[in-house]
């Protein structure tokens, strides 16, 4: 085998000696089959046989610099494959195993034929690479064994068959033929040898059962699956922002916008905390260790935001993130923010490489807070840690993930793949920017409080014939896509201002009539916003903050009805979105949670019904409105509630299963566990059954049947409730079926996100086999659905009336 070695090594170091005056070289035939003959740019050679030297090269090189490059690249990479032979010539116990490893590696050599193509550069490139890795596995692997034999552990790295640890030997193999193919192995002490490979699958890693030689003291803390825990410090209400600040940086558009954001709501924020710490009488809250990660604005994401904030472009993102940090310190959590991957690695402790491997530690977090990106991008990074540690994740999802498209394996069986979802977190970790999704968490953002005495002069200075249009890009305004009919009627009753970007000339979308302001910044928009009667929609962009601000201006908005309702099955922009909600207007909370008289909700292809709507909304008088929801105390609430109360980590308590009826029932309680509620078709939990210790109590529990057809999100709403995600669990048993009086001649369970359910016709009952499916959203023109509904409080959807 040496011999072999060193016949190699005078094979490359001719090539290199001959031609690297020219960086273009030609291997010599008994290493490679024939040289390598490349230019990218016009490079011509000539060849022919002289003396000892089995080729020499007469050359003419026309390339340029790119061409040299890619040349000078591959000269490295064969000088990398020298060196290694050198330290494997050098080696006097090199294995069997070793020299049919190289024996093989020569005669993959040897099969390399003839290129001669300019355009096969890049393959040649990459076949070089791939025979360094291949001797640096070779060489390593020779180095390992020979010390292994030295230090007396070759003997007990035997692989393991052990049936608790079925996948070890396969995960052997996989490291014995890629352990390079990422430097993180290294990172880890992986070497090429089997006890390398044994010590590092489990401890690292966990395929493999510890090793009885090893000390078990010394092995890194990677696969905890919670946060090092110390002491629980007490979270604290901070009313000064200086430190956020600061901690947010600069240097993009979409961080300025930001922070001036926080900076314009600072005092509303404080005055928020001030209450809600007296709300809740002073009492202890824990302080959470939280990273904050903004994908979506990261470089390696595109972020194609930051460009165009002063430019028109979409704020509704970077309003929500702003008020989610500013959220989060002011409820006194220990924070950090991360803007890009770099950051993102420090922080979590990636290790280096290319994200095959664990973390280096316990995660240091208690709570993480990103979106779909960066989610995608902590999958890439943390390698197998983000399974451990997913129940920690919160991602910030503003149209919402139902349970069908989150749950990988179902959605690719039944036709709800799409390129987001299928994450297999439970669907309240998604937290929405609108109550949509109940089976979602709803985080939201807010919108700026008027006092009273800014009320009253709002009213006072109202014009009542003042319309400003929600649309700041010019192809929101274009006529041909139906808007020229209803903006003619708006012309005849109201003067129309809008708030188009443009740069040196007015937008030619925009019609003339049309009092364009230009891009105004944020305060500029609200002495605007405070002088119009009316706020008016063109149907896009969907549920984004203005309408809010607006309405809490004083201003009624005016939005278009969709029928049918916009969805992923008819209309592009949802397309690819791990949703089938339909939108029935342009802002459905609006719709649905204001109502009139601040939205009013109409057919723009009626003429007569638009025209009627304008003539009314000069009529109507309205006060400045906010949902309680969308204060700063309000989001405050709502986060301080989830962060102390949802727990995604820790295993639910038990609960009797659903395939166990009366007799385990009967020996909890003397009755039944679900009973009738005075004025209310809904069944409640018996007050003689003791409740688990649960969240939401299950004291807000409204057990109710839906209509064949409908989900439980429209069934819950029809009784002035809504759907609880949380309380699936409890009601997916005979004990519910048995309130409800549904007659059951066959009862089954299955995966499916309509369970549970039955049907009247067929007498059939189903119950829920996977947790992960339980879906408010649902439904099924077979089935009538069982419904946890909940109560909730007074302006705040979110929580029950027992949950703070």
């Amino acid at each position: 085998m040496i011999a072999s070695i060193i016949d190699g090594k005078i094979m490359v170091r001719r090539c290199l000696v001959t031609f690297k005056p020219f960086r273009i070289f030609v291997v010599g035939i008994g290493f490679f089959s024939l040289c390598f003959l490349m230019t990218s740019l016009g490079g011509q050679f000539s060849a022919k046989r002289l003396g000892d030297a089995p080729f020499t090269i007469r050359t003419e090189v026309l390339g340029g610099v790119e061409s040299r490059g890619v040349l000078r690249k591959i000269t490295d990479m064969l000088e990398v494959i020298l060196k290694r032979m050198d330290s494997l010539s050098k080696l006097d116990n090199t294995s069997a195993a070793s020299t049919r490893r190289l024996d093989e590696l020569s005669s993959a050599i040897n099969r390399f034929q003839p290129v001669g193509l300019v355009e096969r550069i890049q393959a040649i490139a990459q076949n070089v690479s791939n025979m360094a890795n291949r001797v640096e596995q070779i060489l390593q692997s020779s180095m390992a064994q020979g010390r292994a034999m030295r230090d007396g552990t070759s003997g007990q790295c035997e692989v393991p068959r052990d049936p608790r640890y079925p996948d070890c030997p396969g995960k052997v193999d996989w490291m014995r033929a890629r352990w390079t193919s990422d430097p993180c192995y290294a990172f880890y002490g992986v070497d090429g040898s089997d006890c390398s490979f044994l010590i590092y699958l489990s401890e690292v890693e966990w395929f493999c059962p510890p090793l009885a030689w090893r000390n078990q003291s010394n092995i890194p803390p990677t696969q905890h699956t919670s946060p090092a825990r110390t002491a629980p410090r007490q979270a604290a209400f901070r009313t000064d922002l200086s430190v956020l600040l600061e901690q947010v940086g600069g240097g993009k558009e979409s961080l300025s916008f930001m922070k001036q954001r926080m900076r314009r709501l600072a005092q509303q924020w404080g005055s928020a905390a001030l209450r809600l710490d007296s709300t809740l009488q002073h009492r202890w809250r824990d302080q959470r260790k939280i990273l904050v990660h903004v994908g979506f604005l990261t470089e390696e994401s595109g972020d194609v935001f930051s460009p165009k904030v002063l430019k028109g472009g979409p704020l509704g993102e970077m309003v929500q993130w702003a008020d989610i940090l500013t959220a989060l310190h002011v409820l006194g959590h220990n924070l950090k923010i991360s803007m890009s991957v770099k950051e993102l690695h420090g922080f979590l402790g990636v290790p280096p490489g290319r994200g095959s491997c664990p973390l280096t530690g316990p995660l240091p977090f208690d709570l993480i807070y990103t979106d779909y990106h960066g989610l995608q991008q902590m999958k890439q990074h943390m390698g197998l840690s983000l399974k451990k540690h997913k129940c920690h994740i919160r991602v910030i999802d503003t149209f919402g993930t139902e349970p069908a498209y989150n749950h990988e394996e179902y959605a690719t069986l039944h036709g709800y793949r799409t390129n987001w979802g299928y994450w297999n977190l439970n669907a309240r970790q998604y937290m929405t920017m609108f109550p949509h999704t109940p089976d979602n968490s709803f985080m939201g953002f807010v919108s700026e409080e008027l006092n009273e005495t800014e009320k009253r002069n709002i009213q006072q200075n109202k014009v009542n014939n003042m319309a400003v249009v929600y649309g700041k890009e010019a192809s929101m305004w274009k006529l041909h896509q139906g808007k020229e009919g209803f903006l003619q009627i708006l012309h005849r009753y109201m003067e129309v201002h809008g708030t188009v970007y443009y740069e040196t000339q007015r937008p030619p979308e925009v019609p003339a009539f049309v009092k364009n302001h230009g891009l105004l910044p944020q305060h500029e928009l609200q002495q605007l916003l405070r002088k119009a009667k009316l706020f008016i929609g063109f149907g896009f962009p969907y549920e984004g903050p203005a309408p809010l601000e607006a309405i809490a201006n004083g201003c009624i908005f005016l939005q278009p009805k969709f029928q049918p309702p916009h969805s992923s099955l008819n209309h592009e922009f949802f397309r690819g979105k791990p949703t089938s909600r339909g939108v029935s207007s342009q802002h459905p909370y609006a719709e649905q949670y204001i109502g009139r008289p601040h939205v009013m909700t109409v057919d723009y292809n009626n003429s007569q019904e638009f025209d009627t709507a304008i003539r009314e909304i000069m009529r109507t008088k309205v006060e400045p409105y906010l949902p309680y929801e969308y204060t700063c105390e309000g989001m405050l609430e709502r986060v301080h509630a989830y962060i102390q109360n949802q727990d995604f980590c820790a295993p639910e308590p038990p609960f009797p299963l659903g395939n166990l009826s009366k007799p385990l029932a009967s020996s909890m309680s003397p009755g039944p566990l679900f009973v009738p509620l005075p004025n209310t078709t809904a069944l409640g939990w018996a007050a003689n059954v003791t409740p688990p210790p649960v969240w939401p109590p299950v004291s807000s529990l409204r057990l109710l049947a839906s209509q064949e057809g409908q989900s439980c999100i429209e069934t819950c709403q029809s009784a002035r409730l809504v759907c609880e995600p949380a309380h699936f669990r409890f009601i997916n048993n005979k004990e519910a079926l048995r309130g409800l009086d549904v007659q059951c001649e066959a009862l089954d369970s299955e995966s499916n996100h309509v369970l549970p359910a039955f049907s009247v016709a067929r007498r059939e009952c189903s119950l829920q086999q996977d947790p992960l499916l339980f879906s408010c959203a649902g439904h099924s023109p077979r089935y009538r659905r069982l419904c946890p509904c909940r109560d909730f409080r007074r302006g705040q959807v979110a929580l029950c009336r027992e949950c703070l």
